[in-house]
């Protein structure tokens, strides 16, 4: 079910009262949120669901399992069961058809007549974004910095609608506290969540719908008949499209979250406003960031080592979120990218260190001048991330340099503007949205409801002919 529809939009209508009428009887809410989460789900293919419950399952047994047993070597085993277990069916649906196809490329290249059959498994929606909020479930009750809490509990944390299937990656403590006690609807920021809903509307359907149709998906299905400035205007463009796509999903997700009484954690910070890297990742799906550092990073050794192996685990964490998000070498090339830039933001910092040198003191000018290196870096990191094959990268990038002068009707002013308006959005002050949504609150009901109704028509207009699924869906 995606949330711009008007599918969901019947769910919420009848989801969101009948959660406040039975959210005081939580031994009524629990299993009606369960249930209501699991229609979600299933709406894409009820199958899936029976995986989503046997993860509920597997996971709540191995964390009480592990909180219960007291020998360390013991505990361990549990452990390296629940996360192998994981790890295993998240690898059959998303890599299964990505190791066969990698194998038969290297028995072909040695002219051996020994090709596995290729076999085609349906990938699951959000199965990675689930899992990883299972992991972290087993992992803190390992670490002991959490208790396991009760199977409808923790069904409804690992199954609530709003991030099941795009995220935010939302830890145990984030969001079980808020589950285990009623919310009081006196609470409930209402302006700010339809603030986020109407705003993460326009960034999916309008921004990277539009960028997507006008542009982004021409260039990169042919790039050999567009010009270096169409090429160079859709590198451009797909930033900008998949920021505003992943952007607005979350904004739904958490504008929605919110209705319902609950608090998600932030996800975005203005990523393309970010001066290095290293900056970028603490902006960038900030969720995913911190469980990559929390359980990847640091349980690699992290920065406790010598640089050398600093710099190895920051490879090996941004190769594995590669990996992550798609089962293509396309991607493992995007994470390896990024890591080389984590790598050398951290080389030359300790080699400031080791001199006895101050930090730099950044001017105006080079502040400017390193986001603008930082996000073209970005950008030519999102050609192989968009690409389907290396080679359709390579004709991207080779498009750049060989059609300046060629007419470019796809550069329009709409797609400018479209682009302008996804990096530009993200240098507005923070304190001019909040202001926004003070004084959206302080509306009548009449009048909030009048304007809202105003926005999502004005947005439906704005948006081209259907909607696309949200690009984060697949991962």
């Amino acid at each position: 079910m995606l949330f711009p529809t008007v599918t969901f939009a019947f769910f919420l209508v009848i989801v969101l009262p009948a959660s406040w009428l039975l959210m005081p009887r939580s031994t009524i809410w629990r299993p009606f949120m369960v249930a209501a989460s699991y229609v979600f789900y299933g709406w894409w293919d009820w199958h899936f669901v029976f995986l989503l419950v046997g993860s509920t399952l597997g996971n709540q047994l191995a964390a009480h399992a592990i909180y219960r047993e007291r020998r360390p070597g013991a505990r361990k085993a549990i452990l390296a069961a629940a996360v192998c277990g994981n790890l295993a069916v998240l690898a059959y649906f998303k890599y299964t058809g990505f190791f066969l196809s990698s194998a038969t490329n290297v028995v072909d290249r040695l002219g051996l007549d020994m090709a596995p059959r290729i076999v085609s498994v349906t990938l699951p929606v959000g199965i990675s974004f689930f899992t990883f909020m299972a992991l972290s479930y087993v992992i803190d009750t390992y670490r002991r910095d959490f208790r396991p809490v009760s199977l409808p509990l923790f069904a409804v944390y690992l199954s609530f609608f709003p991030h099941l299937v795009a995220g935010p990656i939302v830890r145990p403590s984030e969001l079980v506290p808020q589950l285990e006690t009623p919310r009081d609807p006196r609470h409930v920021d209402a302006a700010r969540a339809f603030g986020l809903i109407l705003t993460g509307l326009f960034m999916k359907v309008v921004i990277a719908n539009y960028l997507a149709s006008e542009i982004v998906d021409s260039v990169f299905g042919a790039p050999g008949e567009h010009s270096s400035l169409e090429t160079l205007v859709a590198i451009y463009g797909y930033a900008v499209q998949i920021f505003a796509d992943f952007f607005g999903y979350t904004n739904i997700a958490i504008g929605v979250a919110l209705l319902l009484g609950f608090r998600f954690p932030q996800n975005f910070d203005s990523p393309y406003t970010a001066l290095t890297v290293q900056d970028f990742w603490r902006r960038w799906h900030m969720t995913l960031s911190r469980w990559l550092r929390d359980y990847l990073y640091i349980p690699l050794g992290g920065s406790h080592g010598s640089r050398i192996a600093t710099y190895r685990n920051l490879m090996l964490t941004m190769l594995l979120g590669g990996l992550w998000h798609g089962a293509a070498w396309t991607f493992v090339a995007w994470g390896g990218m990024q890591g080389l830039g984590l790598v050398l933001n951290r080389f030359l910092q300790d080699r400031r260190r080791a001199r006895g040198l101050p930090e730099p003191r950044v001017t105006a000018f080079g502040r400017a001048w390193r986001r603008l290196a930082t996000f073209n870096f970005i950008c030519l990191a999102w050609v192989f991330f968009r690409a389907d094959s290396f080679g359709a990268a390579r004709d991207v990038l080779k498009q750049l340099f060989v059609a300046w002068g060629r007419p470019s009707p796809l550069v329009t002013t709409g797609v400018v503007v479209a682009i302008a308006v996804g990096i530009g959005m993200q240098y507005v002050p923070r304190r001019i949205p909040e202001l926004v949504m003070a004084r959206f609150s302080r509306l009548s009901p009449v009048t909030m409801g009048v304007s809202l109704a105003v926005v999502l028509v004005v947005i439906g207009a704005m948006g081209p002919q259907g909607v696309a699924p949200f690009i984060y869906f697949r991962f």
